[in-house]
C-alpha cells in the first residue's frame, strides 16, 4: 500500500515538472513571435530562452511547426458581436474594437508571418484562415442581424460588406501605416453601409 502512495507522489511530481516546462516553453514561444514573428522561433532560440532541453521539447512538439501551432493556438481573436441595436452603430464599435487590436494586440504582430508562411505550409494555412475567420465571424453576425432587421437587403452577400469595412483597416494598419484613428474608421462604415444601401 506504501509503495502505491510513494509511485503515485512520484508520477504527480512528475506531472507537475511537464506542466511547468511545457508552460515555459510556451511562454518562451510567445515572447518569440511577439518580437520576430514566426521566423524568429527556433527549437534552439525556445529553449535558450526557456531553459528547457531540446530534447525534452522534442518529446512534446515533434517538429518546429507543431510547436508553432500550438504556440499560436493562444492567439484567439475571437470577439462578442455588439448589439448596439443598429448596422452601423455595431459595425462602427466592432470597426473600432479591430482597428485598436491591429495595433495592441499580439496576434496581430504575428499575424503577418503567419500569412507569409501560410503560403507554404498548409497547417499554419489553416490556423491563418482560423484566426481571421474568428474576427470575420463577428462581423458577419452582424451583417445578418442587420438583413434579419431589415435594415439591409438579404441579397446583398455579407462577405462583401465585411470585406469593404475589414480590407481598408488592413490596408492601413500593415501596407500604408497611415493612422487607425476613430474618424477614419467611422468614415469607412458609413461608405460601406451607404454602399450596400442600408437603411
Amino acid at each position: 500500500m506504501a509503495d502505491k502512495r510513494q509511485k503515485k507522489r512520484g508520477s504527480s511530481r512528475t506531472d507537475e515538472r511537464i506542466h511547468r516546462s511545457k508552460k515555459a516553453v510556451l511562454a518562451a514561444a510567445h515572447e518569440l513571435l511577439s518580437k520576430g514573428g514566426l521566423g524568429g522561433v527556433s527549437v534552439d532560440a525556445v529553449s535558450k530562452r526557456s531553459g528547457v532541453a531540446k530534447t525534452t521539447i522534442y518529446r512534446h512538439w515533434p517538429s518546429r511547426t507543431a510547436l508553432l501551432l500550438d504556440a499560436c493556438s493562444n492567439l484567439s481573436a475571437r470577439p462578442q458581436p455588439p448589439d448596439t441595436g443598429t448596422l452601423q452603430g455595431d459595425l462602427e464599435t466592432m470597426a473600432l474594437y479591430l482597428a485598436t487590436r491591429l495595433q495592441t494586440a499580439g496576434w496581430a504582430k504575428v499575424l503577418p508571418s503567419i500569412v507569409d508562411a501560410a503560403e507554404r505550409d498548409p497547417k499554419l494555412a489553416r490556423l491563418q484562415a482560423s484566426l481571421h475567420g474568428e474576427m470575420r465571424g463577428a462581423f458577419r453576425t452582424i451583417v445578418e442581424r442587420g438583413q434579419e432587421r431589415g435594415e439591409v437587403d438579404k441579397a446583398i452577400d455579407p462577405a462583401e460588406l465585411i470585406a469593404a469595412v475589414m480590407g481598408p483597416l488592413y490596408y492601413r494598419r500593415w501596407f500604408s501605416r497611415e493612422p487607425l484613428d476613430e474618424g477614419f474608421v467611422r468614415g469607412v462604415v458609413e461608405r460601406a453601409v451607404r454602399t450596400a444601401g442600408a437603411r
